[in-house]
């Protein structure tokens, strides 16, 4: 009985999951409570091959459509308002992670995403948490955590803030707060 509620409940989330990256989920208005999804790879300027067989196999020659592409990476900004672990799910969903930064020209594109799509530089999650060990930062992409952009002070590592905001106070830096606070996201993927 048991083994049966598990293989249900796994259906149900293989379901949930497909369902919500089909293209257009999230775009129509009331959707909110939908995870947001950029456009199907198909319309982003694909490339197509025929193979042998006549199968047609489509090969990406850009990111996908609502991305940007930048150094190889795609990035995408979410403004939906979500906790970090939220964010993250959402952008694994997208075939990614909450994005990763470094060096400085990458935050200032990233700057630059967030201020076409909102009109400012909004506070937003990245992928930046210390939440297994305080004080000890890494990437949820698994990359290497050598640059920063903290503000001064930050970050505090207090027990309570594991979770990486861009964008923060009038110099536009990093700062530390809690993971359950309700910010816009920023994923990336790579090409």
């Amino acid at each position: 009985m048991k083994m049966l509620t598990v293989s249900a409940l796994l259906c149900a989330m293989m379901a949930l999951t497909t369902a919500a990256a089909l293209p257009g989920a999230g775009d129509e208005p009331g959707t909110e409570g939908t995870i947001v999804q950029a456009r199907p790879a198909a319309e982003a300027g694909n490339s197509t091959d025929s193979t042998a067989e006549g199968h047609v196999v489509k090969r990406s020659t850009s990111c996908p459509g609502g991305w940007t592409e930048l150094n190889g990476r795609c990035f995408l900004y979410i403004p939906r308002t979500m906790t970090w672990p939220q964010a993250e799910k959402n952008c694994l969903v997208l075939g990614g992670n909450l994005a990763s930064v470094h060096n400085i020209q990458e935050y200032r594109a990233i700057q630059n995403i967030t201020a076409r799509i909102t009109r400012d530089q909004k506070e937003a999650w990245i992928g930046g948490s210390d939440a297994e060990e305080n004080g000890s930062w890494f990437w949820s992409d698994g990359t290497g955590f050598y640059f920063s952009n903290w503000c001064p002070g930050e970050p505090i590592n207090d027990r309570w803030q594991n979770c990486l905001q861009i964008n923060y106070s009038g110099q536009k830096c990093w700062d530390d707060v809690s993971c359950d606070r309700q910010l816009p996201s920023v994923c990336v993927r790579k090409r």
